[in-house]
């Protein structure tokens, strides 16, 4: 990967890749021998609060930003790839029933791809923002063979979201929801205590992945449950959204509360790896999200209680590999522009 140092003029044609999300976007440029021109994170404000017509001409905006920064000419690019939170179509249409991102009842099915192609006046290619991630991962790992493989990536964040990549390629589904493994519902032996109350997400189902690996459900499920064991943690006197948030801090720190959800978290992830193991078999196993941009002491150890609570076959063993979600905050620009250079390329 260049660094932009010195920036300069790729010698053929680019595809920009802009993630949107909740407050910034992200956008970074790729060529077509599949080097990235940026090197870091390049952000701007989303504006998504302000509604549709606000976030997508701050899109414009990143979109312009990026190719001034890496000086290329606008000539030059052959499309666009945007990813967003979902829930959304596979064609980019927000749902209907909107989302903590796209909470105003503008958003709510509202096509933001077609409404950025209109307004770049470029082919723009789609694609949910933990997609995305699992695309760049898988891309990042496998390099040249990733189209030989295939791979599996759990990215916890407020929410857990997921991707499943088989040849090179995300699987999207019937209607653009494939991959939602937060809401796959999973055995809660050996994840929860005895008397610990059955996790419900937001979604309405109760004990899924979600429910209890993601930011919500740490507020929602979890610390309501291990403030019972630990009245006198200094986070107890915290509001509930705020201790949830500090909690990560305190699992650098090895505090035992903390490593008691952090690790319930990690266990519901090997559930849903051992379910994808039987469903899909992958050659790899992905984990992303604000759980593991940590210090590295403390993601590895997430990682191996994941690992630990995967449960595969001997010959599985030998064929997988765990992995973290390489360059976090630059993952979904990045498989948004992969996603948009396939298509070019296809």
């Amino acid at each position: 990967m260049d660094h932009i140092d010195a920036v300069r003029t790729p010698a053929s044609w680019v595809v920009v890749g802009l993630d949107n999300g909740g407050t910034c976007n992200n956008a970074t440029v790729l060529d077509a021998t599949g080097q990235f021109l940026v090197d870091r994170l390049v952000e701007n404000p989303s504006r998504v609060q302000d509604g549709p017509e606000s976030a997508i001409e701050a899109l414009a905006v990143a979109f312009a930003g990026i190719l001034e920064l890496t000086g290329t000419p606008r000539s030059l690019v052959r499309a666009v790839g945007l990813d967003t939170p979902g829930p959304a179509t596979a064609a980019g249409v927000i749902s209907s029933k909107g989302s903590t991102n796209f909470s105003q009842t503008s958003w709510h099915g509202f096509d933001i791809r077609g409404a950025l192609q209109a307004r770049l006046g470029l082919p723009v290619i789609y694609a949910n923002d933990a997609n995305a991630a699992a695309l760049y991962a898988h891309h990042r790992h496998f390099g040249a063979k990733a189209v030989q493989a295939s791979s599996v990536a759990a990215i916890v964040g407020t929410g857990l979201g997921g991707g499943v990549v088989e040849s090179g390629k995300v699987v999207s589904g019937a209607a653009g929801m494939a991959g939602e493994l937060g809401h796959v519902q999973i055995p809660l032996h050996g994840v929860l205590e005895d008397d610990q109350p059955l996790p419900r997400c937001n979604c309405g189902f109760e004990g899924d992945v979600e429910s209890i690996a993601s930011l919500t459900g740490i507020a929602k499920n979890l610390l309501p449950y291990w403030f019972t064991r630990f009245p006198d943690h200094p986070l107890a006197q915290e509001p509930i959204g705020q201790a949830a948030k500090a909690l990560r801090g305190y699992g650098e720190k090895e505090d035992p509360l903390a490593l008691a959800v952090f690790g319930q978290q990690a266990k519901a992830i090997g559930k849903l790896f051992t379910i994808a193991a039987n469903f899909t078999d992958p050659h790899a196993y992905f984990l992303g999200g604000g759980v593991v941009e940590a210090a590295p002491h403390f993601r590895q150890w997430f990682l191996d209680v994941v690992r630990e609570h995967t449960q595969l076959r001997q010959e599985q063993q030998q064929a997988a590999t765990f992995e973290l979600v390489p360059d976090l905050d630059m993952a979904g620009a990045r498989g948004a522009a992969v996603a948009a250079l396939d298509t070019v390329a296809g």
